[in-house]
């Protein structure tokens, strides 16, 4: 039984609607009986069964954010896409709120699968992911464990398992430094069960220290401005739980990504300072024999991480279709 999620049904994406799409809400529920929201765009005018793919991330986002504007951009090029919330956050359900997993929120992406190959509208056979930032190292890993998604676009990735248990750039890749953070957060657990109420870990701070490094200016252009600022996402207020890190830690999103068969394209900023989480993940993919072409890496010139959330000018739209087109056919 689905539980009884409140919908907003207005327009409040970041994003501007476009007269060429319809828009709709929908839910579907994930193997852990957790009622997920989504939002689907269907390209107007269209006849029979269309391929469909479904669309997270960032991390710590929401679907009304650069999922939702993947989404519409994609069914204005013909295919029916689902932008969704992750378990315990936005419009979804799930107790208690703001917890990532990396096991949930990966079933998370292979319940958005079943929910469309499942679908009257969509051609069976024909179903595909993308994960943005956070996102992205989870699509891999979903698509890692499941064979019906036929081709996975990672974009401006990074894998929240490595920089959880290493720090940014590998920084504090030792069993001292993850001992110490383990301590801390064990620390936190027990305060948050005396407590009884979870402590939030913090977003994007509401003002930038003088010596922020530039991708955290690049956050704050997006998560605390009128250009993607959304009441719901956790980015762009209080965080996600700041115990979130616990079991990210110790598990390793990328360690089946080599058995990946089916179509894989990563997306990256020349300039994102988390270029090297893509990087690295493309060389644990695997050619696959007869499918010689279907591991892509593109980097776009110039761009940092953030541009590939809203950019249409840096996001090669163009190039994701036709990858879609090609191994969704």
């Amino acid at each position: 039984m689905e539980e009884k999620l409140n919908l907003t049904q207005e327009w409040d994406k970041t994003f501007p609607q476009s007269d060429k799409v319809e828009h709709s809400k929908v839910t579907f529920r994930n193997r852990y009986g957790i009622t997920l929201a989504a939002d689907m765009y269907k390209p107007k005018g269209t006849a029979g069964k269309l391929p469909a793919i479904a669309v997270c991330g960032p991390f710590g986002a929401v679907k009304e954010q650069a999922a939702g504007f993947y989404a519409q951009e994609m069914a204005k090029r013909g295919f029916l896409t689902i932008a969704f919330d992750p378990s315990f956050t936005g419009e979804s359900g799930g107790s208690p709120r703001y917890m990532t997993s990396p096991d949930i929120n990966t079933e998370d992406f292979c319940a958005a699968v079943d929910y469309l190959v499942t679908h009257p509208e969509v051609a069976p056979g024909k179903v595909g992911i993308i994960g943005i930032c956070g996102w992205g190292g989870l699509a891999i890993n979903a698509a890692a464990a499941d064979p019906r998604i036929k081709a996975t676009l990672a974009s401006t990735m990074y894998d929240m398992s490595r920089v959880s248990a290493n720090g940014y750039f590998d920084t504090e890749d030792s069993a001292e430094a993850r001992n110490a953070l383990r301590d801390k957060l064990a620390a936190q657990r027990t305060e948050d069960y005396r407590n009884g109420t979870p402590k939030l870990g913090g977003g994007v701070p509401d003002e930038l220290p003088q010596d922020a490094p530039q991708f955290l200016r690049d956050y704050y252009d997006y998560y605390k401005t009128q250009r993607g600022y959304h009441p719901r996402s956790l980015n762009s207020n209080g965080g996600c739980n700041a115990t979130s890190p616990i079991p990210w830690i110790n598990f390793p999103l990328m360690s089946r990504a080599g058995e990946i068969e089916n179509a894989v394209m990563l997306i990256h900023g020349e300039k994102a300072h988390s270029f090297y989480f893509s990087s690295d993940a493309y060389k644990k993919l695997t050619i696959t024999p007869g499918k010689e072409n279907n591991k892509i890496f593109m980097v776009i010139p110039g761009a940092s991480h953030t541009d590939l959330y809203d950019r249409l000018d840096k996001i090669p739209f163009d190039a994701i279709e036709s990858f879609f087109t090609e191994y969704l056919k």
